[in-house]
């Protein structure tokens, strides 16, 4: 036992020493900061399509009104408690683009639009996003900011009154309007 005693009395104040808190004598350098600075990017600038001739130009003011003209349909559905453009509105959307873009002195609103399912304030946000969803599609595509302005309608002005999934499905859309349309 009297051994164990003196080993430790000599481990002791070795360990003690061996297990000092102080610090280094010499700091280690601090890691290098990146350079973080802002580059500048370049995108290629947006070219208007080429306007096809022919009988009558499928992006002149009066295509807005010919039935046979894409550009007579004005509405994009939208699925339930959704504001994402679906690919089967993308071309519709890219005709819409393309008559703005060919004629910069017309003005859009789109009307954004939801069922009467859920509340007035949700429908009101909902409008406003699917609204603003087919506004940057077009701007994408080369409409100008100034040309299109997005406004929420909610469940205010509904294409159809049913209560069934068929007319819901109707009601969730957002609706494009042309000067003197609005």
């Amino acid at each position: 036992m009297r051994t164990l005693f003196a080993t430790l009395a000599i481990a002791l104040p070795l360990l003690i020493t061996g297990c000092s808190s102080q610090p280094p004598a010499a700091e280690q350098p601090g890691a290098g900061v990146e350079d973080r600075k802002p580059t500048s990017i370049t995108t290629p600038p947006v070219t208007p399509p080429a306007v096809t001739t022919g009988a009558m130009d499928p992006y002149s003011i009066a295509a807005l009104k010919d039935p046979k003209s894409i550009l007579s349909k004005r509405s994009v559905y939208f699925d339930f408690d959704m504001y994402v453009v679906k690919d089967e509105f993308k071309s519709l959307i890219e005709a819409h683009a393309k008559f703005l873009v060919n004629n910069p002195k017309m003005k859009m609103l789109i009307q954004g639009n939801a069922d009467e399912r859920g509340s007035r304030e949700y429908n009101l946000a909902l409008g406003q996003k699917r609204a603003e969803a087919v506004k940057k599609a077009l701007l994408l595509l080369g409409a100008k900011e100034e040309q299109v302005e997005s406004v929420s309608l909610g469940e205010e002005k509904p294409a159809c009154a049913d209560q069934t999934e068929e007319c819901w499905a109707r009601n969730r859309r957002g609706d494009m309007l042309y000067s003197g349309e609005f």
